[in-house]
């Protein structure tokens, strides 16, 4: 096939992918309401899911389904754990030192050294409030991590922030 032949193609396809219509790029929506309609759910509901490698070589899959009852539901008293967990992540020093852990620097004394973090009292204050919503936990000998099954949830937290 010729260069020009190519490129006619190449532009045939661009057009035809931006011609496409908004519903047909939705199918993960459709799919989700299929699969609450199946199990009787009017309202509908929320799914959580990645795929991803961490620069130290982590891989991690998972994923999460949640009904909206579950999430707005009538049941109060558990939005005062809800905003202390969004609240942790509101601080830029928090950020910072959960973006270093999932990129490998784990210690203590690594978290220190990055002088931009504040005193040491200042950072394992911070590690702590992490730590107490759950963001966070202690592996041994002064190593945290984020927890397996937090991963995703964080940088689904983390891109719903992006604009």
């Amino acid at each position: 096939m010729d260069l020009e032949a190519r490129l006619e193609a190449l532009e045939a396809r661009v057009t035809a992918l931006e011609e496409t219509d908004v519903v047909d790029r939705r199918w993960a929506a459709e799919r989700l309401w299929n699969e609450f309609s199946a199990e009787g759910v009017r309202n509908g509901g929320v799914q959580l899911v990645g795929a991803l490698k961490l620069p130290t070589g982590e891989q991690f899959d998972w994923q999460a389904e949640f009904e909206l009852d579950a999430i707005v539901g009538d049941d109060w008293t558990e939005w005062t754990e809800t905003a202390n967990c969004l609240a942790a992540l509101s601080n830029p020093s928090r950020l910072r030192l959960l973006r270093e852990i999932l990129n490998g620097r784990r210690t203590a004394a690594d978290l220190a050294a990055i002088s931009e973090l504040g005193t040491s009292p200042e950072i394992y204050q911070h590690l702590r409030d992490l730590a107490a919503v759950g963001w966070l936990h202690t592996a041994g000998l002064g190593r945290f991590e984020v927890p397996e099954g937090r991963v995703v949830p964080l940088l689904v937290a983390l891109a719903c922030a992006q604009r």
